[in-house]
């Protein structure tokens, strides 16, 4: 029998995907449990449109993220920082201090994990920032800590 899966089967296949199982398997476990429902020529076309509907919006959010990745790549932003007597910092840059201002100059919205500091930001100077916009793609930025 050819069911369509509901969500992730153990052993089995993906949410969405269609697969062939035993009659028993299908009646007695994956329908009642909610993990598959019979594939039926109606449920295979909806399948595919939402299959189809979901491949646009990837596609456009993949292009959404190459704009940004055009917009920040090899861009230096600013930041400053309380300094304790030469070039080291009270404390230290973070990627959400980052990510805040990557929001006020770009209007670009990151979560902190997105963000990878290669090592503490804790002296004056310019630092290389990577940043995962999108899988796949990303930019690497300069951080200028000044002092402030």
């Amino acid at each position: 029998m050819k069911v369509i899966l509901i969500q992730d089967v153990k052993n089995l296949g993906k949410k969405g995907e269609i697969k062939e199982v035993s009659d028993g398997y299908a009646r007695n476990y994956l329908i009642p449990k909610g993990f598959a429902q019979e594939a039926t020529a109606a449920r295979l076309k909806e399948n595919e449109d939402q299959k189809q509907r979901l491949q646009r919006q990837r596609a456009k959010e993949e292009n959404q993220a190459r704009l940004i990745q055009e917009k920040l790549h090899g861009k230096t932003i600013s930041i400053k920082a309380k300094t304790g007597g030469g070039d080291k910092l009270f404390g230290a840059v973070t990627s959400r201090e980052i990510a805040e201002v990557l929001q006020q100059q770009f209007g670009v919205t990151f979560d902190k994990k997105k963000i990878e500091i290669g090592e503490p930001i804790k002296h004056l100077g310019k630092y290389s920032v990577h940043i995962k916009i999108y899988p796949g793609i990303h930019a690497d930025i300069q951080v200028s800590v000044e002092p402030g």
